[in-house]
């Protein structure tokens, strides 16, 4: 630099250095027309050596940059060989201390970029990072220079971004030594030759995203700022396709959504919205270029004959669009103009050029990573608005790239589940709507049992069966103009991951990871989580039982566990019985019995959720599943329980359902038909052997069956059990349900007395049991109000026809002195059980009378009992004992005394049959005899 220069340039005024600095440029110019590029070369040398040494004078310094300013204008387009020499150096002076530094250096460099042009795109990465840290500074005369920089480099990112290609060896060596190993994705295909390769443009997106993603993690919202305007630009120009690199940066932008600027939550919040938006674009096109493809190579498959061509050899797949294959994916109204060349070549307007290309249609999209990193958002410790936009794109993702999504089923359900609860209103919406898309994602697939998809069955089947009729053509098809691959409509079928066939989406999911993540949705707190995973177990049950749901998996204890949640509302219990109703019925038996086998452990250890929920559970099990299933199983598992006490209380509850349930109205009139159906039959012994372990459930259950002698039989062995208060509560119990719809039919039978006469007897064997409480004075108001001759039609009549042959094939097909000695042989049990438990031991003397098991093959007779039953035929006992007449029972248990219904006993006694003497024991103080009328008043 001349010294009449470069001793003005360093003025300490700022007037002076500026008129230095318009010489200098005159200088530069003069020596740049006369190519002398050496002395140019000397003087940005100089000029570095001025801005650069921090031992100069701030003026010096501020000299330095003003002038290199002006040789930047000079050279203009020129300065870019020159550029490698001074550039780190101008933006070292970004981070000086002093501020006139750092603002002349950002006013250098703006002069220098407004004259270069696309060439200073080569050095984008410094100057990118050098400008982030001045988006930040503390003074403001430096941040607004920062900010008219930014702007120059957007405009020249935006216009020559996608195309320019340094012109100069010195930035062409720049730009081969920076370059990375990736490349933009999508080249511009309207660009000249050569310009379209990433490699030989100024400017690399792939060498600039490391970079991005470096600086994404910063914590200043005026770099956060900085940071999204230029994801912006970027995304707005086509051709860079910045979607490709997504996962790169969108970790640290959703952060942003937290920032407490205003500002940069908006325009954070815009942004992920517009590239949500592209990301939804370039799917879909793709998707639609794939089903045009599939349309092409189906047209080109089918055979000549199918083909019709008009006059100018072209032929139209407007009839052939009906096909199979091509109706999977297009519709006749739309594709009927769609031409195909012979060779399979797709044509345009009846020209041959190829269809136009549409931004976004050869994008790479890395959908794993961002659903990846989506899932992460949902992690505790994020802000509530992050969670909510990761919810958001997760569930739009589920409605344009369901194929993507299926894979991440077992991490989306932990992620999507939780939030059905969330206190914030606005996340558990999106939960919701995110849970039934994928709900619905999954119900689509094909199940792993059925055959391949009915499109390639279809398909198959048109091209084998030459029986099937042709479609309708008409002679000259109409030929309208074909719609390029943009506007074809998106169908079912071919809403999947680009490139990924529906079956294989189908294998990728996995069955039992996603019952796994189910199954621990049940330690969830919230109703509505355990309700949803229910919901999706019942769902993905019926879609594959026999992948899922095992025996030994940890989800069936999980379910019973449920049973007995106490926190478990009536919606979750009641989805819960129909998940374990839907697998049994699919099971087999084995697995049904340890289901019920567990059942009655957990009620046999959770007295109280039999006590709260026993009768909803079976109650519900009833309605989903076979009810004779349910019962039966519980009948064979009752009856070889070693717990008495705990059988007695669960076949109490079941007979109580069997009466009340409006479930059970058919199985009740199943059991009514032991006279005529051998099915009948086999269900009322099955029950009646469990039901054994409480005398009034099996004495409801011969009510039910109409088995009223077999139940007067057994009247005659209650006077020998202990009657206790439950006993008399259970009596009490059953004359109110006697008085129930239910027993209707028996009420009406009282009308009757010829053709049941043992019903009466069992009724006022009830009576008599009774202590004169309201059931007592219920039961005998309806006796009187049915005969009030009392017991004279009760008297059977062994001549009477009707009731012979009525019984015949019951008598023939159950075998009842077997059930008898069954109920005995149990009752026994329990009263042994009962006396051990009250700590005295169990006394032969007072027992049922001892009796010998009959051998199989023979038929049963009845065992030696020393109390009367009602309707045998042996001779009474000898040595009758009266009844006492305190008590009205007999003395002791081990004597025997006709019922007082049995109407032999007044025979024997040799009183007339209209009435009944009733003696004093002759131990007892000497009373006056009273006679009972037949109407029951004391005469």
């Amino acid at each position: 630099v001349d010294p009449a220069i470069a001793k003005p340039l360093v003025d300490k005024m700022y007037e002076k250095r500026k008129a230095a600095a318009l010489e200098l440029e005159k200088l530069v110019r003069e020596c740049h027309q006369a190519h002398d590029e050496k002395r140019i070369g000397q003087i940005v040398d100089q000029l570095i050596d001025m801005f650069s040494l921090t031992s100069n004078a701030l003026h010096v310094r501020n000299g330095g940059l003003i002038g290199l300013a002006g040789t930047a204008i000079a050279l203009g387009v020129d300065i870019a060989p020159y550029m490698e020499r001074f550039l780190h150096p101008l933006l070292n002076c970004f981070s000086d201390p002093e501020n006139r530094v750092r603002y002349f250096a950002a006013e250098c460099l703006y002069n220098i970029a407004k004259v270069s042009k696309g060439e200073v795109l080569v050095y984008f990465n410094p100057i990118f990072d050098a400008l982030s840290k001045l988006a930040a500074d503390p003074e403001l005369s430096v941040k607004n220079g920062a900010e008219l920089l930014d702007r120059l480099l957007k405009d020249i990112v935006a216009e020559s971004a996608s195309f320019y290609v340094p012109h100069y060896p010195e930035t062409v060596k720049v730009r081969d030594r920076d370059f990375g190993e990736h490349s933009i994705v999508v080249p511009h295909p309207e660009a000249a030759d050569g310009i379209q390769d990433p490699e030989k443009r100024a400017f690399s997106l792939a060498r600039f995203i490391p970079l991005l993603s470096d600086r994404i993690y910063v914590i200043s919202p005026f770099t956060r700022s900085f940071l999204v305007s230029w994801i912006t630009v970027l995304d707005s120009v086509p051709e860079l396709e910045l979607i490709t690199y997504l996962p790169e940066f969108l970790d640290g932008l959703l952060k942003y959504l937290s920032d407490p600027t205003e500002d940069v939550r908006i325009a954070t919040d815009n942004q992920l919205a517009e590239l949500l938006r592209e990301i939804k674009e370039v799917t879909i096109v793709q998707k639609r270029r794939e089903a045009e493809q599939r349309l092409k190579d189906s047209t080109a498959a089918l055979p000549p004959e199918l083909e019709v061509a008009d006059d100018s050899g072209r032929h139209t797949p407007d009839e052939l669009g009906t096909g199979p294959e091509s109706s999977a994916f297009i519709k006749d109204d739309v594709y009927e103009g769609l031409q195909t060349e012979q060779e399979g070549e797709v044509s345009l307007n009846n020209n041959d050029t190829e269809y136009p290309w549409v931004p976004g249609q050869g994008v790479k999209l890395n959908y794993d990573a961002i659903v990846e990193i989506l899932l992460e958002q949902l992690n505790l410790g994020h802000d509530e608005i992050q969670q909510s936009t990761a919810l958001l794109w997760l569930a739009e993702f589920l409605t344009f790239a369901e194929g993507v999504m299926v894979p991440f089923t077992p991490r989306l359900i932990p992620a999507i589940l939780p939030n059905l609860a969330h206190h914030v209103p606005m996340i558990q919406n999106t939960a919701k709507r995110a849970n039934k898309l994928l709900s619905q994602v999954i119900q689509s697939l094909p199940s792993p049992s059925e055959q391949p998809s009915r499109q390639n069955t279809s398909a198959s089947t048109s091209r084998t069966n030459p029986s099937s009729p042709p479609p309708p053509r008409s002679p000259t098809p109409p030929r309208p103009p074909t719609l390029p691959p943009t506007q074809l409509p998106l169908t079912r079928d071919a809403v999947s991951q680009p490139g990924v066939p529906r079956d294989s989406i189908s294998d990728a999911f996995d069955y039992q990871a996603t019952v796994n993540a189910l199954t621990l949705q049940f330690l969830s707190e919230h109703e509505e989580t355990r309700v949803a995973a229910l919901k999706w177990l019942i769902m993905l049950h019926q879609k594959a039982p026999k992948k899922i749901l095992a025996m030994d998996d940890g989800t069936f204890p999980a379910l019973l566990k449920t049973l007995s949640d106490s926190s478990e509302e009536a919606c979750g219990l009641l989805h819960d019985l129909q998940l374990l109703a839907q697998i049994s019925s699919t099971s087999d038996d084995s697995y049904f019995r340890e289901f019920m086998i567990n059942l009655l452990n957990l009620f046999s250890t959770d007295k109280k959720l039999l006590e709260t929920r026993g009768s909803l559970i079976i109650r519900q099990l009833c309605l989903n599943l076979n009810t004779d299933r349910v019962y039966k199983a519980f009948a064979e598992i009752l009856e070889k329980e070693e717990d008495l006490e705990f059988a007695s209380v669960i076949v109490t509850k079941l007979s109580m359902i069997l009466i009340t349930s409006p479930e059970l109205a058919d199985f009740r009139r199943r059991l009514k038909t032991i006279e005529t159906r051998q099915d009948g039959q086999a269900l009322f012994v099955t029950l009646y052997r469990s039901w054994c372990h409480n005398a009034v459930s099996v004495f409801s259950l011969c009510l039910l069956a109409q088995a009223y002698e077999h139940a007067s039989n057994l009247l005659g062995i209650f006077a020998e059990l202990e009657i206790t208060v439950s006993l008399l509560v259970q009596i009490d119990k059953l004359v109110q349900l006697i008085e129930s719809p239910v027993f209707t039919y028996l009420r009406l039978q009282l009308l009757e007395p010829d053709r049941n006469p043992y019903l009466f007897k069992c009724l006022y064997g009830l009576l008599m049991l009774l202590p004169q409480s309201t059931a007592f004075v219920a039961l005998r108001n309806r006796l009187n109000a049915v005969n009030s001759a009392g017991f004279l039609h009760i008297a059977p009549k062994p001549a009477a026809t009707s009731i012979s042959s009525r019984s015949k094939l019951v008598r023939d097909e159950i075998k009842w002195g077997e059930l008898l000695l069954h109920f005995r042989t149990v009752q026994s049990k329990h009263e042994k059980a009962r006396r051990q438990a009250m700590g005295t031991s169990f006394d032969n003397t007072t027992s049922f009378p001892p009796f010998s098991p009959l051998p199989a093959e023979t038929t049963p007779t009845r065992p030696p009992v020393r109390r009367r039953v009602t309707g045998s035929g042996e001779p009474p006992p000898q040595n009758v004992a009266p009844l006492n007449p305190v008590t009205n029972r007999p003395p002791s248990r081990s004597g025997g005394l006709l019922s007082p219904l049995n109407p032999r006993s007044r025979v024997q006694g040799g009183l007339p049959p209209s009435s009944l003497t009733v003696s004093a024991p002759p131990n007892t103080g000497a009373k006056p005899k009273r006679t009972l009328g037949l109407t029951g008043r004391k005469t």
